[in-house]
Formats: C-alpha cells, sequence, structure tokens
C-alpha cells in the first residue's frame, strides 16, 4: 500500500506532552509512520518548555515550514521546528500559544458561528487545547499555501486536536482531515456516573444529557469534529457503537492501537527480568507483611492492577468484589497459596505511612546486620556441609550474631494487621478503594489467603517502598487484571501481555473485544477475556473470581504457557501490522479532498 497524501501531519495534545494513553499511541506508532510517509511525515504538539526539554530537539525548519512560521508570528504564534526524541525521531512542530490566549473568546465565538459549539461556560481544561487546536488549523492552512499542487492530509487526536478540523472547514483550505475519538466525552462521564450505558445508548438523548454533566462545551466539540471531518474513526468496535449513538456518525475507519514490539523484551529475557524483579517484590512484602505475620512466599502469586482512579470505570468495584470470593474459595479448600494484589492506582497522597517506613527501617538493620557478616556466614557454611555437621542458625551466624539479629527481629515484630495502604491519603474515611476492601472484609488478617496493598502513587523507580519502573512493576508479576466497564481501547493489558505477563481484560474494552475470538477460553488464553457486555456485575463479579481462581491453581509449568500464549497474542498489535488501517483511513482522506 503506498499512502496517498504527499504530507501527513499528525496532531494531538500529547505530542512531547505525556498526559494519558494516546502518548503511547503517537510514540509508539512513529517509525511505523515513516516507514510509509518519510521526511514527509510530521507531528505537532504543543509548546511546553519542561517537556521539550526533555522530548525535543530544535532544529532548523525547511523552507515552507519557516514561512508559514512568519506568517504565524504576526498573529502571536511561535513554532518551534525539530525532532521528537522517541523511536524514529520524527518531524516535530511544537506551537507556542500563550499570547494567542487572549483570542480564546474570538475562537469560541467562531466556533458557535461556524458549527454552534456552545464553550462560553467552558470549564479551563477546554480552553488551552481548543486554542491550540485552532493555531494548528492555521499552520496548515498556511502550509498549504506554500506547497501547491502538494496533496496535504491532517491525522487529529480527540476532541482536544479536533479544533484543527474545524478550522480547515470553515475556511475551506485544501487538506484531507482524518479525526479519531479515542474515547467519547460523554461516554466517559455517563459510565464514570452509574449509567449502565450499553443498555441505555439507544434511549439517551445525548445534548440533554451533556448539558445535566456539564460537559456541554466537549462534547459538542468533539461532535463537530466527528461529523465535519472527512474521515471519521474510533480505536474499536466498542467505541464505535458508542460514538454512532452519542455523536451521530457511524466510524469509517476502526483503528486498532498498536505497540512497538522490538521495543518489549523477549520471552527469554522477560523470563530473566520477571525473576529479577520480583525479588524486589519478595524483599518489600518481607518487611510489609512479616513484622505482623509470616506466610510462605515461595508459595505466593502477585496480582495487580494499574490504572487511572476510576473505580467504576476501570472495573476496581469488580474487582475487590471478585477477589473477596476468592479469598473465600482459597480458605475453604484451605489452601496455602496466598495471592498478594496490587493496587497501583495514583491518588490523593500525603505521605508515606510511618508504620511502614519504621518496618523499612528495622527490616534493613536485620539485612545489614547479615551483609557485614557474610564472609563468614559464607566460610561456616561451607564448613558445615563439607565437614557434614548440621547446619543450624547458631552454627552458621554465630553465638553474637545471632544474639544481635534476635534483637533486631524482636524490635521488627509488631501487632494487628498490615496497612492496607502504603500511604496516608487525604480523604481516606470517602476513598472508594479503601471502603471497597473494608466492605469486603480485605483487611490483610492473618488468616486472609489473598492479601491487598494499594499503592496511591505513580511507579517512578525511585519511591523510597519498592523502587520499580512502571513496566519493571509489571514484570514482577504473575497476572495483571483489568476488568473495565468503560474502556475503548485498554492498553494496560496488552503491554502486559508484551511483557510477558498474563493479563485479565473485559469485552467491554476495546482491546478485549479485538483479541475475544467470541471469549472461547483455550487451555492456556494468555490473556483472559471477562464478559462484561449485557451481563450484570454480580455475573461479571462471579467470572472474574472464577478466572483467578483458576490462575492461582495452575503449576509453575502452566504459569509459563500462559506467558508464552500473552506474548504471541500482543504481538498480533504490532505496528507494522496495523498501520495499514491508518493509511486507509489518511487515503480515503485524500480521496475525498483532491478526487
Amino acid at each position: 500500500m503506498k499512502p496517498n497524501a504527499d504530507f501527513l501531519f499528525e496532531a494531538s495534545w500529547e505530542v512531547c506532552n505525556k498526559v494519558g494513553g494516546i502518548y503511547t499511541v503517537v510514540k509508539s506508532k512513529a517509525e511505523a509512520m515513516l516507514a510509509y510517509y518519510g521526511s514527509n511525515y510530521y507531528v505537532i504538539g504543543p509548546y511546553f518548555p519542561g517537556s521539550a526539554k526533555t522530548e525535543f530537539e530544535e532544529k532548523s525548519p525547511p523552507e515552507f515550514l519557516r514561512k508559514a512560521f512568519d506568517a504565524l508570528s504576526s498573529r502571536g504564534l511561535a513554532c518551534h521546528y525539530g525532532s521528537w526524541l522517541v523511536g524514529g525521531q520524527p518531524n516535530c512542530i511544537l506551537i507556542e500559544f500563550g499570547k494567542f490566549s487572549e483570542k480564546r473568546d474570538e475562537v469560541k465565538k467562531n466556533l458557535w458561528e461556524w458549527f454552534k459549539v456552545d464553550s462560553w461556560q467552558s470549564p479551563p481544561d477546554f480552553d488551552e487545547p481548543v486554542v491550540w487546536a485552532y493555531a494548528v488549523g492555521m499552520l496548515l492552512q498556511e502550509i498549504s499555501s506554500q506547497l501547491p499542487g502538494r496533496k496535504i492530509a491532517i491525522h487529529c487526536h480527540e476532541w482536544l486536536a479536533g479544533t484543527a478540523v474545524l478550522y480547515l472547514k470553515a475556511n475551506k483550505a485544501r487538506v484531507g482531515t482524518v479525526f479519531t475519538t479515542h474515547a467519547t466525552v460523554l461516554g466517559r462521564v455517563l459510565a464514570g456516573n452509574n449509567v449502565d450505558l450499553y443498555s441505555l445508548l439507544s434511549q439517551l438523548e445525548p445534548r440533554k444529557e451533556a448539558y445535566r454533566f456539564g460537559v456541554q462545551a466537549k462534547h459538542l466539540l468533539e461532535k463537530a469534529c466527528c461529523q465535519n471531518a472527512d474521515v471519521f474513526t474510533t480505536v474499536s468496535e466498542i467505541t464505535a457503537i458508542e460514538a454512532e449513538h452519542l455523536l451521530e456518525r457511524k466510524a469509517d475507519f476502526l483503528l486498532p492501537n498498536g505497540l512497538d514490539m522490538k521495543q518489549f523484551p523477549t520471552i527469554e529475557d522477560a523470563a530473566i527480568e520477571h525473576s529479577k524483579i520480583k525479588a524486589n517484590y519478595k524483599k518489600f512484602l518481607l518487611s510489609y507483611f512479616f513484622p505482623y505475620y509470616t506466610f510462605e512466599l515461595d508459595k505466593t502469586l502477585i496480582f495487580s492492577t494499574f490504572a487511572r482512579y476510576e473505580f467504576r470505570n476501570k472495573g476496581l468495584d469488580i474487582f475487590i468484589r471478585a477477589l473477596a470470593k476468592l479469598n473465600d474459595l482459597l480458605k475453604e479448600a484451605k489452601s496455602d497459596t496466598t495471592i498478594v494484589t496490587f493496587f497501583f492506582i495514583p491518588a490523593n497522597v500525603k505521605q508515606i505511612k510511618l508504620e511502614i517506613l519504621e518496618n523499612e527501617s528495622f527490616f534493613k538493620d536485620i539485612i545489614d546486620e547479615f551483609e557485614e557478616e557474610h564472609s563468614q556466614i559464607h566460610e561456616r557454611l561451607l564448613y558445615s556441609i563439607i565437614a557434614q555437621k548440621p547446619v543450624t542458625a547458631s552454627s552458621i551466624l554465630g553465638e553474637q550474631t545471632m544474639f544481635q539479629i534476635k534483637k533486631k527481629v524482636l524490635r521488627f515484630l509488631r501487632q494487628n494487621n498490615p496497612p492496607v495502604c502504603t500511604h496516608d491519603l487525604h480523604d481516606e474515611q470517602n476513598d472508594p478503594i479503601l471502603n471497597g476492601l473494608r466492605e469486603a472484609k480485605l483487611q490483610n488478617s492473618s488468616g486472609d489467603r489473598v492479601k491487598v496493598i494499594f499503592y496511591p502513587i505513580y511507579l517512578t523507580g525511585a519511591d523510597q517502598l519498592l523502587d520499580l519502573s512502571y513496566h519493571e512493576g509489571i514484570m514482577g508479576g504473575h497476572l495483571g487484571v483489568f476488568p473495565s466497564y468503560y474502556e475503548p481501547w485498554g492498553y494496560t493489558p496488552l503491554e502486559s501481555a508484551a511483557l510477558g505477563v498474563a493479563s485479565v481484560t473485559t469485552d467491554l474494552a476495546g482491546f478485549g473485544r479485538y483479541i475475544c475470538n467470541e471469549c472461547l477460553v483455550p487451555q492456556f488464553p494468555g490473556i483472559f477475556v471477562v464478559k462484561r457486555f449485557g451481563r450484570s456485575d454480580d455475573e461479571v463479579v462471579n467470572e472474574l473470581a472464577e478466572v483467578l481462581h483458576r490462575y492461582s491453581q495452575y503449576s509453575k509449568e502452566e504459569r509459563i504457557q500462559n506467558k508464552i500464549e500473552a506474548k504471541r497474542q500482543a504481538s498480533l498489535t504490532d505496528w507494522g501490522k496495523l498501520v495499514r488501517q491508518y493509511i486507509e483511513a489518511q487515503n480515503a482522506a485524500v480521496n475525498k479532498v483532491f478526487s
């Protein structure tokens, strides 16, 4: 397939500005796009000095861009040209729009007169991207005038970049336009407010609901972009269903999100990394749980979920209830397996709990005692084995070391149960996760086979506790669980699989539907797809609990088979395969404008 556009510009608020999942889409896809468009492929984003410093290398623009930049400069816009420092280093334009923001009322006035977008009472997070995207439209119009006779297309992601489409259409610019919604504004809001979205879609009055929830500006803008773009696309079948009702246009193409799989470890490398990182997890579990009681670490599985704090949309309510059922099943069977589940959900934290910091400090003190005597311990152990003498703690550690360690262990021990959350939160009494865990009676009691740790901060690799990055956090676990109710695509189960970790998703997630295959579950599914479409919460809880229980019963060899299958399924979403659909959509837009 060959692209019909001579120049392709891809605009997103998340170019050089990581705030959500679209950053991953555009970043990971860049090399695949370059394979089609070469040096005529450009990404466009907002200019923020902080992020540009680490993600952007400024360069001298080519002549046609310099002239377009000069034209915009006189209107209060500064454009920066260079490379985005990601795979492939695509051409990048960042628009500095601070001074131009003074014209936001004029922008809103035009949006009303052109397309009846009511944005007079818009929230602050509406104004900045809309002004920026308006400037993107101005830039493309100037570029078009500098490249007469050349076929130009722009691909805009989400309502945040969509005003560029509206500007170009209102000014009759000869530019092919593609607009992609990754999640509708109204759909996300309705789902987050406990509206049974998929059952009520055909009965909803979108405009009325948008005003009811105060999102009319974003919704009406999104709808205008959808209806006026030459080509309208969504990322999944489930979002297409939603968009057809809420935005009143059927998607022309589905553009599934992919990954650049060569950036991920092989299954062999992933297995090595898993073993290394699992050792970090074990040390953390020793300091977190063992002051209170002990369990067999070699018979412990680590489940985890990573998400924005959307309690219902991300299926956290369902997950907690399923864990409670799993706990009951394991206790009834008198299982010696322990499940430790991490909720990696950033929340409004005050500080790390003092109790946990003390546990960490006392644990480190014990480790330091061993480190000081390491060589002597090694010699005594070697001697005892070769001399065929009984190996005891005293014979290996020595009387003095044994005495010191006993004192430090006694200081390490505590009463009661381990905390459920690693940090103090600003509003613990009203926190949905903590309340859900209380209701489910998951409070880290010694008799529970399911333990829970709410870890309410981003994994940065240096957080004073686990000290793992996001990918390391995934790779050290056994199963990633993402039972979303509202998830237009869902990168987390895909990334888990790409990192060689089995995962759980649902058929209400775009990715889940993409790999569902009628949701038939083979012996080793790798990626488990729980059915949520058209089912009650109780039914979903029961199925998820069954999946978790099934996984907890797998042997090590069976877990390895699931890892291999997860990795294989992730490979099906490599951008090398999926990018063709982007080219098809962009070609259709070019054909519509230039034929």
